[in-house]
C-alpha cells in the first residue's frame, strides 16, 4: 500500500515536493517533541518551517509567551542537534476540542452506597451529613435493578 502511495507522490514534481515538506516538518515535530519540555509540547506543534525558522502553533497565550520565553534555548538545542534552526516564531492557534463521547455515569456500588449510609448515620446533623444522604439516594450514582 505504502509504495503505491509513494509512487503516486513521485508522480509529479509538486506532490514530490509536497512530500519532502511533509517529511521534513514530521521530522522537526519530532525532534521538538524531544528537546522541549513535555507540558509545552502537548499544548503546541510544529507549524512551519521556512527560511531556517522554525513556527511553532501554541494552543493558548500562555504556551505561547512561555515558548516565545525559551526560543533561544530551543534554537541552541536545535542546532546542537544538527538541525539549521536559526529562529523560532509562535503563533497562537486555538484549537477546537474533538468532540469526545458523553462520559459513561458514574456508577455507586451497593456496598458503597450502603458504606455512604453508615457514615452519615454516626455523623451529626450537619451539610455533611446531608450531602451524603442524598448521594447515597441519587438515582444518577447506583443503578436500579
Amino acid at each position: 500500500m505504502s509504495k503505491h502511495l509513494n509512487d503516486y507522490f513521485n508522480a509529479s514534481q509538486e506532490l514530490r515536493q509536497l512530500s519532502l515538506k511533509a517529511k521534513q516538518l514530521i521530522a522537526l515535530q519530532r525532534h521538538y517533541e524531544r528537546l522541549a519540555p513535555p507540558s509545552l509540547v502537548r499544548a503546541s506543534r510544529v507549524l512551519q518551517f521556512e527560511r531556517q525558522t522554525l513556527t511553532l502553533a501554541a494552543d493558548n497565550s500562555a504556551v505561547a509567551a512561555k515558548l516565545r520565553q525559551i526560543a533561544p534555548d530551543l534554537v541552541q538545542l536545535f542546532q546542537d542537534s544538527t538541525c539549521e534552526v536559526t529562529g523560532i516564531l509562535v503563533r497562537v492557534q486555538v484549537t477546537l476540542a474533538c468532540s469526545r463521547h458523553a462520559p459513561a455515569p458514574v456508577l455507586l456500588s451497593a456496598t458503597g452506597r450502603a458504606r455512604l449510609i453508615e457514615l452519615a448515620a454516626i455523623l451529626p446533623d450537619s451539610p455533611l451529613k446531608s450531602v451524603l444522604q442524598r448521594l447515597a439516594q441519587s438515582k444518577k450514582l447506583h443503578n436500579e435493578q
